[in-house]
């Protein structure tokens, strides 16, 4: 049987270096680099990190955005339009995540309570900005 739930499948982010952004998604955020070494081997145009079994993080060079085509005005899309990104974690992951983006001086907001997500409550949250500058929040839920 399937499912035919709707689900998040990928997000695309504007990166100035791929393979650098791949390596501070692994080592900073604990995602699984996919596509890497044939990216760097010129077979794929960008690489990927896993967010779960289900979503991905697409990692696409800067230099692409003027071949956005597929919309009118769609490479005025390069840059930062997303306000953020939001990853919800297990608690000990959060805990995790945490410890890595400082143990690498990776700034990070102070811990917020309580904001509101898609299962209501987040226990903790915060927020920080990748190497190119993309937002992203880390929260977990009790």
């Amino acid at each position: 049987m399937t499912d035919h739930t709707a689900r998040l499948d990928h997000v695309v982010l504007w990166v100035r270096d791929p393979v650098a952004a791949a390596d501070f998604y692994e080592k900073a955020v604990g995602m699984e680099p996919l596509r890497l070494t044939e990216f760097a081997a010129g077979q794929v145009p960008f690489p990927s990190v896993r967010v779960n079994d289900e979503t991905i993080l697409d990692l696409m060079p800067l230099t692409f955005a003027e071949r956005m085509t597929m919309l009118p005005g769609a490479a005025d899309s390069a840059g930062h339009p997303v306000n953020h990104v939001c990853l919800s974690l297990p608690r000990g992951d959060f805990d995790a995540l945490l410890g890595r983006l400082e143990e690498r001086a990776v700034p990070v907001s102070e811990i917020s309570h309580d904001s509101f997500g898609a299962r209501g409550k987040a226990t903790r949250s915060f927020y920080f900005r990748d190497p190119d500058g993309n937002v992203f929040e880390a929260r977990h839920y009790d």
